[in-house]
């Protein structure tokens, strides 16, 4: 009945810092900086094009970034969480003010399915969490929260293709269909940071390839 593509911001490129009036929106042209991005874009485009083309029923989705339970420990969130747990160094890309916009996994569920139920089909809905952080906002956070201090940041060079700035306005999905995030990130990132403490048995299975995901 319906094909729902789940996409990314980062098929529309990235954003200045020195601009935080600027927002993507589903009009903003994609512009990519990575083979992942660009693969990403790809799938965006072949989508349209059977609907465009064949009359397949789809509908797109953009979103910023996750977290939440049971995230991948190779993603920042996770992976601090973890490195903080075990007393390894926090790697930190270049400086550490990339931004990122924050989406409770929960609030990003609750958008797929209510696009796929009201959605029109055909069209490209953005969703974000309207919380930006730096990527050293959030290591911060999260060594407080866990009661670490900042002497194991270790900063690396940047990665190649590595946007400084996503941010996503929801107008359309919030106008058209009355979705907006209803986990504030402070509470989010608390249940998160509760969940991987209470689950670190979950996270060493995943470190010894002992979870299939």
């Amino acid at each position: 009945k319906r094909y729902h593509q789940v996409s990314t911001d980062e098929v529309y490129g990235d954003l200045p810092l020195d601009r935080p009036d600027l927002f993507f929106t589903e009009k903003t042209p994609l512009h990519t900086s990575s083979p992942y991005s660009s693969s990403k874009a790809g799938a965006d485009l072949l989508v349209s094009a059977y609907h465009r083309t064949f009359g397949l029923p789809v509908t797109i989705s953009r979103c910023s970034n996750n977290y939440g339970p049971y995230q991948f420990p190779e993603k920042l969130i996770p992976l601090m969480i973890a490195n903080a747990l075990a007393d390894k160094s926090l790697p930190v890309y270049g400086e550490g003010l990339n931004v990122r916009d924050w989406l409770y996994v929960e609030d990003h569920c609750k958008a797929i399915d209510l696009i796929i139920r009201k959605g029109t089909v055909g069209e490209v809905y953005n969703i974000g969490g309207h919380n930006e952080k730096t990527n050293m906002e959030i290591t911060h956070l999260i060594l407080d929260a866990m009661g670490k201090d900042e002497s194991s940041i270790k900063y690396v060079q940047d990665r190649l293709g590595h946007d400084r700035r996503y941010a996503i306005s929801n107008d359309k999905i919030t106008s058209e269909l009355g979705w907006k995030p209803s986990v504030t990130f402070e509470e989010g990132i608390k249940i998160t940071i509760d969940w991987y403490l209470n689950n670190q048995d979950w996270i060493k299975a995943i470190e010894a390839k002992k979870v299939c995901l």
